[in-house]
Order: C-alpha cells, then sequence, then structure tokens
C-alpha cells in the first residue's frame, strides 16, 4: 500500500511520519510474573499539522490458530515533536498507569525511555520501559521492555504490524 505524506505535516514530524496511518498484525508477550502469550493488534496514528501525532492502541489475546480470546490492554496519547529527530510521548493505560517518555527518531527508527510513570493504587507497579519502533520491509515491528512488579528492565511485548 503506498503511502503519502499529508500536505500540512509539521516539519518538525518529519522523522516519524512513516508511522502515520492504521497497522493490525500479531505480536508475543512474556514476563516472569506471567505465562507467554499470542496477541493480535490494532495501531493508529494520526495528525492535523501540529507538531504531534496522536497514537492510539488496542490489542486482543489471541489462541495458537489466531482467534480472540479476550481484549486486553489499550494505550492512548501523543507523540509530541519539539524539533525535528527529538520526541517526547505522553500515554495513559486502561490499567491505570501513565508514562512520560522521551527519545529519538530517524532513518525509519523511533526509540524512547520512560523519564517516569505514575499509577492508581489499583494498578501494578510499573516502574519503566524502553520502547524500541521501526520501520522493516514497510512493516512496523517494535519491541517493548518493561519493568515491574519487582523485575528488572527486560522483554515484554514484540510485534510485527502491516499497513492497513
Amino acid at each position: 500500500m503506498a503511502f503519502e505524506l499529508p500536505p500540512n505535516l509539521h516539519p518538525n514530524c518529519g522523522p516519524v511520519a512513516w508511522l502515520l496511518g492504521s497497522w493490525i498484525g500479531n505480536g508475543h508477550g512474556d514476563y516472569p510474573t506471567i505465562e507467554p502469550f499470542q496477541y493480535g493488534q490494532e495501531v493508529v496514528f494520526q495528525q492535523d499539522g501540529r507538531p504531534f501525532l496522536h497514537y492510539f492502541a488496542r490489542s486482543w489475546v489471541i489462541d495458537e490458530h489466531g482467534e480472540k480470546v479476550r481484549d486486553a490492554a489499550q494505550e492512548t496519547g501523543f507523540l509530541r515533536c519539539p524539533e525535528p529527530g527529538k520526541v517526547e510521548l505522553v500515554l495513559a493505560h486502561n490499567i491505570g498507569f501513565s508514562e512520560i517518555w522521551y527519545g529519538e527518531a530517524a532513518d525509519g527508527k523511533l526509540e524512547l525511555r520512560t523519564a517516569g510513570v505514575g499509577y492508581t493504587e489499583t494498578a501494578k507497579e510499573v516502574t519503566a520501559g524502553h520502547r524500541l519502533y521501526g520501520n522493516v520491509e514497510g512493516d512496523l515491528l517494535y519491541a517493548y521492555d518493561m519493568a515491574a512488579v519487582g523485575q528488572e528492565l527486560q522483554p515484554h511485548l514484540w510485534a510485527r504490524l502491516k499497513r492497513a
């Protein structure tokens, strides 16, 4: 599917413009405190000409045949671009925590690290994260490392999504 830059794209968003649109695919999850799982996911990046992208993601657990078992995580936020190549991400999650991330974007790659995490009294304690997004052969590949519930920063989620 051909991708065209929107004519009103803010110049600061150039290094992350490849993310724009809807993506869908499958991924894997693992962590010492849970059983390994597979999931489906839809991710959407939108823009309106200002120096940020709106981000929304929803996922669902799937079985070994790729069939939906149940709904899973949702997150939404803003990928802010204060200057070309520098990014700030503000995220809120349905399971009760929010995060501030800082990172860099260039050449089809986006890398982010948490600067702060807040969580509600009923949420699991998440203390840090590292996200890596890449444009690989036109697909969106990502990996998410997490430190949570007393565990050190380590791989948690990874997926390959195709432009919808």
